[in-house]
């Protein structure tokens, strides 16, 4: 598993039937400070995550079936939360939704 950015979605009009309604997004694997590493790659989404999120990945193909309920499906990579903060000994990394947040309490107001 790993953390990675929602760097944009991807709509594919004809896919295999395990896609079928699913959300499509591409996702760059970042290390524990939020910097970009390796190649962005394509996930299916099942958190409901947006572009700009922080997220953790699982990119191992036998568990994304187990995750999916789909033993035979063509999926490696799934997005399966969204990172609230990163803590580091000693600091915190906010997630973008803390980051946007005009409330005090740290509560988004949208």
């Amino acid at each position: 598993m790993q953390i990675a950015r929602v760097v944009g979605t991807l709509v594919a009009t004809i896919k295999h039937p395990a896609l079928a309604a699913r959300r499509l997004l591409l996702v760059q694997p970042c290390d524990m400070e939020g910097k970009p590493r390796g190649s962005t790659t394509m996930a299916v989404d099942v958190v409901d995550a947006g572009v700009g999120d922080w997220v953790l990945v699982l990119d191992e193909g036998a568990s994304a079936s187990q995750i999916l309920e789909n033993p035979r499906g063509p999926v490696r990579t799934v997005v399966v939360g969204v990172v609230d903060a990163v803590h580091l000994a000693g600091s915190e990394t906010p997630g973008p939704r803390a980051r946007q947040s005009k409330n005090p309490q740290g509560v988004d107001s949208a």
